[in-house]
């Protein structure tokens, strides 16, 4: 009897669920296997069922008054859960910050070659940071860099929006672009 009751403690999705002898409470709010609601009665009243039908009883919803318990299979219950739980991690999109370093004195075919790579990442679905980092006397004019971000914002304007303009932090101006939504 230990080792079913150490077999069966699981954690589905981060939260503990009681089963079987784990559940202490007084009364319960039992669900049949069917799903027909079943009445509220003891704890042990409701475990003899479910042992009676061969299956387990799962404590649903602990936060109600009074708990709601379900007879039903709890490994059938647990596989169920995280079918439900890989197919949700697979449906979902990553999204990346790729990174494009412009110069400040940047010539047009390395901006064009810079515009072609951001066009290229976006594409792809991810994100992209545009960067310039200043050096020396670079730092006392802020406003070229500003321009060279505005002519990229510009050429990219077919194909992304600009989530956030261009700032300057330290010695780096940034800006993040990210993929036209899709109507």
């Amino acid at each position: 009897m230990f080792l079913k009751l150490f077999w069966r403690c699981f954690n589905i999705s981060k939260q503990v669920i009681q089963i079987n002898e784990e559940i202490r409470d007084k009364e319960v709010r039992v669900i049949g296997s069917d799903g027909a609601q079943l009445g509220i009665m003891s704890s042990s009243k409701a475990l003899a069922m479910a042992e009676q039908a061969g299956v387990d009883l799962v404590k649903i919803a602990p936060q109600a008054q009074p708990p709601v318990c379900k007879i039903m299979d709890y490994g059938k219950y647990r596989f169920e859960q995280s079918k439900r739980e890989k197919e949700a991690r697979k449906n979902q999109k990553v999204v990346d910050i790729k990174e494009v370093r412009l110069s400040l004195n940047i010539d047009t075919h390395d901006f064009n070659t810079k515009l072609n790579q951001s066009q290229k990442f976006i594409k792809n679905g991810d994100k992209v940071k545009v960067s310039i980092r200043f050096r020396g006397r670079e730092m006392g004019h802020p406003e070229l860099g500003l321009e060279v971000m505005k002519r990229f914002a510009d050429a990219c304007q077919e194909f992304a929006i600009v989530e956030k303009p261009a700032k300057l932090e330290g010695r780096n101006m940034l800006m993040f672009m990210a993929p036209k939504p899709n109507r």
